[in-house]
């Protein structure tokens, strides 16, 4: 272990650098889950479950991309700059001109079997390939920048106030761009969506260069060659499987997922089908960045004082009973269903600018357990779980929207809208709930054990460096 001492100390420069580093992922990631089931059933014309079923292939493909990402950072030679900061300047242009080109309405025409397949390849090399090579060395390297626990949950509020910009952007600002009214109704324009993604290809390149000027890797761990043999993929994920605490934030992260993402796919349908009204969707997530903001203002003191796992404890449940009241309530006025999402956000923001602290916790566990610093391993085993969250909810979702009958042609019929709600609602509602009793009974790095690990680190480190 050896900390890069000829550097300026970590500050607000390396805060702003990382919040752009996850600017730039969510301008692709965002579109993608919140809008590609929507594309492609409204636009190109594909059944909901085939594009479930594809997203779901995808991800269980990430099941190998991410982790050998995760070896290949771990593996990668130290240089200038770090080891994971050359992978972002790499990759960030391919990964932008692959997420434009899964949006391609000029292919609509095309037979239905050309559509499936195109798609098929394009989200395959978007998001098993080039995001999975950018977005494992990102998140790895928040270990790098400091090893310090309250700067390392500065850079956690700050990554999640990246997603929460650009979020903005693709959650609030595309809805008021992408639909035209036809015949009273809000509908989908392929043409407008098109110019709309790649917009955010370029603006993503751009956040995706200034994370790499902005920040320092100064905790420069690197294997040696005797433990990285001995410590072979085998190896790593036989201790992974005996860790607690990375499972259980690995199955806290994938219901998490499946209700955030729930939620923000089926507010496609709810607000222009349920509500009848595709612009107040927009509104709606100018009120989710607000919850978002309270969370990060409270979120950081909170923790210091009660826990990281503890807080997000109480946040999740009190989404998930909102989010039950809900479904029961079905308030037909749109506000009330704002007013109460408003909630949810804000209970899912708390858990949000806490979880990639939590993610640090779990690398310093390992550390102490395994007797190595694998920051991209341990990463890349998370990052997976995040995506086979992604992959469940894809799935979930379009299996759903199936079930209940949701096709371009039926997409307003009385029945099929009250379907809409229900899976809007009561999806996230488990989710959630589930989510908080994970984190309570199961993940084991509450507060007093981890002020332990850091004490434990910091006098093994500062003798290495001796």
């Amino acid at each position: 272990m050896e900390k890069n001492k000829t550097v300026k100390p970590f500050g607000f420069k390396d805060k702003i650098g990382y919040m752009f580093g996850d600017f730039g992922n969510d301008l692709t990631f965002l579109l993608s889950s919140s809008f590609l089931m929507k594309f492609y059933t409204d636009v190109m014309d594909v059944d909901g479950y085939i594009v479930g079923i594809i997203m779901m292939i995808a991800r269980f493909v990430d099941a190998f991309t991410d982790v050998a990402m995760g070896r290949i950072c771990d593996k990668s030679k130290m240089t200038p700059v770090g080891k994971f900061k050359p992978w972002i300047r790499r990759m960030c242009g391919p990964v932008a001109i692959v997420s434009f080109l899964m949006y391609q309405s000029s292919l609509s025409g095309l037979p239905k079997p050309a559509k499936v397949a195109y798609l098929f390849v394009t989200y395959i090399l978007w998001g098993s390939v080039f995001y999975t090579s950018i977005n494992i060395p990102y998140g790895s390297m928040a270990s790098a920048i400091s090893d310090n626990p309250n700067d390392r949950q500065s850079l956690s509020t700050f990554r999640t106030m990246g997603g929460m910009f650009a979020g903005a952007i693709i959650m609030a600002l595309v809805p008021l761009l992408i639909y035209n009214k036809e015949n009273g109704n809000d509908v989908i324009s392929g043409t407008k969506f098109t110019i709309v993604a790649g917009v955010c290809s370029l603006l993503a390149v751009g956040c995706y260069l200034l994370c790499y000027t902005l920040t320092t890797e100064r905790v420069r761990a690197e294997a040696t060659e005797a433990q990285l043999k001995k410590n072979n993929l085998g190896v790593m994920l036989k201790n992974a499987f005996k860790n607690r605490a990375l499972i259980s934030i690995i199955v806290a992260s994938i219901f998490m997922l499946i209700s955030q993402l729930t939620i923000q796919q089926m507010a496609n349908y709810v607000f222009p089908n349920y509500y009848g009204n595709a612009k107040i969707q927009s509104l709606s997530f100018v009120m989710m960045g607000g919850g978002m903001v309270i969370a990060a203002v409270i979120a950081k003191p909170l923790a210091a004082k009660f826990g990281k796992a503890e807080i997000s404890v109480a946040s999740n449940m009190l989404a998930g009973v909102v989010s039950l009241l809900l479904y029961f309530i079905r308030p037909q006025n749109v506000w009330v269903y704002v007013a109460l999402q408003f909630l949810c956000w804000f209970g899912l923001g708390v858990f949000s600018m806490v979880v990639w602290a939590l993610i640090t916790d779990v690398i310093d566990y390992s550390e102490i357990k395994n007797g190595i610093r694998e920051d991209g391993s341990v990463y890349a085993l998370y990052s997976f779980a995040r995506k086979l969250g992604q992959s469940l909810t894809s799935g979930l979702s379009g299996a759903l929207l199936s079930m209940i009958g949701y096709k371009k042609s039926t997409a307003f019929d009385p029945q099929v809208k009250e379907g809409i709600f229900d899976i809007s609602t009561l999806v996230p509602a488990i989710s959630f709930i589930l989510l908080a009793l994970i984190l309570w009974f199961w993940y084991p790095l509450k507060k007093k054990l981890v002020d332990e690990n850091v004490e434990f680190l910091k006098k093994k480190h500062n003798k290495t460096e001796e």
